[in-house]
């Protein structure tokens, strides 16, 4: 079973959950997700960081990532998780490219 995290924009968060879910019972895949902040609590840098280094762990275990940029949105951190990804032979599939099918069974 391959690991894929997905990234994107908190402001895709529903969408987030929507894919995680198709790729999880459609595909057998196993997906890391961000944290997402329901509860709408206020973030400090410190814990801005440790949610960003969180995430780069995630990418690390993960064989790929999957970048949810819906209307080609892709924000900085985001753009951040893709280098970080890239940097450590991660491939990257994006939402728009309508590409999951041909990354889940050609990787």
């Amino acid at each position: 079973m391959e690991t894929v995290t997905i990234c994107g924009s908190m402001r895709f968060s529903q969408e987030m959950k929507e894919i995680a879910f198709m790729l999880e019972s459609r595909y057998g895949l196993n997906v890391l997700q961000c944290t997402y902040n329901e509860q709408g609590a206020e973030i400090t840098p410190d814990m801005l960081e440790n949610l960003e280094q969180a995430h780069f762990v995630k990418i690390s275990l993960s064989d790929w990532i999957y970048v949810v940029d819906i209307g080609h949105y892709i924000g900085d951190a985001v753009r951040k998780e893709i280098a970080y990804a890239e940097e450590h032979g991660k491939k990257v599939v994006f939402h728009s490219n309508r590409l999951y099918d041909t990354a889940v069974h050609h990787t």
